[in-house]
């Protein structure tokens, strides 16, 4: 009940309250992850190296970036499986799910080392290194390189604590990497005289420290542990450890794209210009990395809000959800305004922090700042549109939102406009993306709000649980078409004891706040991004208030239960008895047909559409298999009739009271 009130919280609280609450620590923690990526670029560009250095830090960052995406996916999916873990009351698996994502990242990060000491000097030519950077570049990169295992294996840990309720300590483990990074900089550049090299090893000396206090973390963690068995690969589970952690890899793999067209582009036009190809790759390093100072900050204060919106969304208050985006939308303007305004009127100040250099340098970094940062309010607007997507349990608007400025309008239009504007052609694309992005996500967000306007909001009627005697509670699972809901009916009534299906929604509603028909809907989305869609925060909320309900509904004694995995939620229920009730392919869509008056063709669509959400909704619930026979204590084929269908069920509960 304590979970339940703290997301009934999340209804009632003063709006500004929460968000302060909520989103300070998350752009805290960015903001500190930001550190490890600028700090180099600052003394670097203040040394003799100056902007060769920084070209050359540049040229490496979107290899590191491939390194994060594959530690972010597998940590982000552990993650996140801890997360659905932890709100159906099961760690089972947890330790296991946790130890695969280490134990594959690790073996990634091997794979990583051997393929880039190998081909080093491919990777950063074919990343924007030109043959008077080349040395530094490989320089920097061979140290860095040697860490890879290290550095992203704290990566992949990082989420996993957070999710295990230790956000302080994860950003204890993130601080300590930064501050030693920040001392050691200054030591090994300008102390010891060790140039590029000095930071490379002030860089992953961080890292160590990261990695050491974050893996000292599992000796203490809460809710799971670690043993050698956990990282035993079970491809199964992992599976679905990567699908929940897949949209973090698209996000920074779409990243490591733009950073790869962006660098050869400017590589290729900057070599035609006065400004040569080294001084473009440095700049737009730096650009890149002030940029992310920012975005940092808008991403932080909508993640904060994802809590917020996700519980008001799923109980559909829509005024509170409506408020939370205004607020959220304002705060992210004035930030972007404010940036804007630094950028065009005062570009000297930024650009003078990572160190001077000669009057083309200067020129071509004011030119960057004010064109390829010109819209970057537009810039922000995206991004916090499409975590609120996200928020909303909107997956496939908010990977629309996501992409379409970044690949499928920036990456062409950085291709396309220097052969018309040359050097410039990279630095305008970004404004000219930016608007068309904004073009889309503001149709996509009236589209949204106008439905949301549309959308009824049906309370939850009291319903009085029914006191039974104690017995069996029978659990039934089904495949679509198979009769399974009548079935359950049917046994209900010849035993004389409760029956709940839409009942069971009911109950959850009144006890969570959350819209009885959103609960309902929750696993027949058309999404073609469902299993994300069933990771999303306001789903999540909806599957802990229903798996609380079937617990109460179990306590009342003996009943009958169809479908909302309430077999694997009553697992440890010495009274369930589970049962999984199918038939052939042609019997199922003949009873759609009848009963929803489609065609052969529809109602064939509409049973594999609902056996396959039914099976992924399962799958992220239970971590098992949805169907497979082992997970149920008696499968019948309903095509002999649900009449004796139901007598047979009745008849097996008689004799499991004949055999206690």
């Amino acid at each position: 009940m304590e979970n339940q009130e703290n997301n009934k919280y999340l209804g009632e609280e003063n709006i500004s309250k929460l968000l302060f609450k909520f989103s300070v620590p998350c752009i805290l923690s960015l903001l500190i992850s930001s550190l490890y990526n600028i700090v180099d670029q600052i003394f670097i560009g203040n040394s003799s190296l100056g902007y060769l250095g920084n070209a050359a830090t540049t040229v490496v960052f979107p290899i590191t970036i491939v390194a994060t995406a594959f530690a972010w996916c597998f940590g982000d999916g552990a993650a996140a499986y801890l997360s659905l873990s932890q709100g159906r009351g099961d760690t089972q698996n947890v330790g296991k799910a946790i130890g695969n994502s280490i134990f594959l990242t690790f073996i990634i990060s091997i794979i990583f080392l051997i393929f880039g000491f190998a081909f080093k000097d491919q990777m950063l030519f074919l990343f924007g290194a030109s043959e008077a950077s080349i040395n530094l570049a490989r320089d920097y990169f061979v140290i860095i390189l040697s860490a890879f295992p290290v550095f992203m294996l704290a990566n992949n840990v990082n989420g996993v604590i957070r999710a295990d309720g230790s956000p302080k300590f994860s950003m204890l483990a993130t601080v300590l990497g930064a501050v030693i990074n920040i001392i050691l900089d200054p030591v090994f550049i300008f102390g010891f005289n060790m140039g590029i090299k000095g930071a490379a090893y002030a860089t992953i000396i961080g890292q160590i420290a990261t990695f050491l206090v974050s893996f000292f973390y599992f000796t203490r963690s809460k809710t799971f542990k670690l043993t050698l068995n956990s990282f035993k690969l079970d491809w199964s589970l992992f599976k679905n450890v990567v699908k929940l952690g897949i949209s973090t890899f698209i996000t920074q793999m779409s990243i490591v794209i733009i950073s790869l067209v962006c660098n050869i582009m400017l590589a290729k036009y900057g070599s035609l210009s006065k400004y040569g190809a080294d001084i473009p790759i440095a700049v737009i390093g730096i650009a890149m990395k002030v940029f992310s100072i920012v975005i940092n900050i808008i991403i932080g204060i909508i993640l904060g809000a994802q809590p917020i919106l996700g519980y008001n969304y799923g109980a559909k208050k829509i005024q509170r959800v409506k408020e939370t985006f205004k607020k959220v939308l304002l705060i992210s303007v004035i930030i972007g305004v404010i940036s804007t305004a630094i950028f065009e009127l005062y570009p000297e100040l930024i650009i003078r922090i990572f160190g001077t250099s000669d009057d083309l340098y200067m020129e071509f970094a004011v030119l960057t700042f004010r064109l390829f940062l010109m819209l970057i309010t537009f810039t922000c607007i995206i991004k916090l549109s499409s975590i609120f997507f996200q928020a909303v349990g909107e997956p496939v608007k908010a990977t629309i939102v996501s992409l379409v400025r970044d690949l499928v309008c920036f990456v062409p239009l950085v291709i396309i406009l220097p052969k018309f504007y040359q050097i410039k052609g990279v630095l305008i694309a970004a404004p000219i993306a930016d608007v068309l992005g904004i073009i889309v996500t503001i149709v996509l967000m009236t589209q949204f709000f106008k439905n949301l306007d549309k959308e009824k909001v049906e309370k939850a009627k009291t319903l009085e649980l029914e006191n039974s005697s104690e017995g069996v509670i029978i659990t039934i699972s089904r495949s679509h078409g198979s009769q399974g809901k009548e079935i359950g009916r049917l046994v209900a009534k010849k035993l004389g004891i409760p029956y709940y299906y839409k009942e069971m929604i009911s109950v959850a509603a009144q006890e969570s706040g959350l819209d009885k028909e959103f609960i309902s809907n929750i696993n027949n989305s058309k999404d073609v991004l469902h299993d994300l869609f069933l990771t999303t925060s306001p789903v999540k909320y909806a599957i802990e208030a229903q798996e609380k309900a079937i617990k109460m509904i179990s306590e009342k004694g003996s009943c009958v239960l169809v479908g909302r995995c309430a077999d694997y939620v009553l697992r440890n229920n010495p009274n369930v008895l589970k049962i999984f009730i199918t038939a052939p392919m042609d019997y199922r869509i003949k009873k759609i047909m009848e009963m929803y008056e489609d065609k052969k063709e529809d109602a064939t669509k509409n049973v594999i559409k609902s056996d396959k959400n039914r099976a992924s909704y399962y799958k992220l619930i239970s971590g098992q298999n949805w169907g497979d026979a082992s997970n149920y204590d008696l499968c019948l084929n309903s095509e002999i009739g649900k009449e004796k269908t139901a007598e047979i069920i009745c008849e097996y509960v008689k004799q499991l009271k004949k055999t206690k």
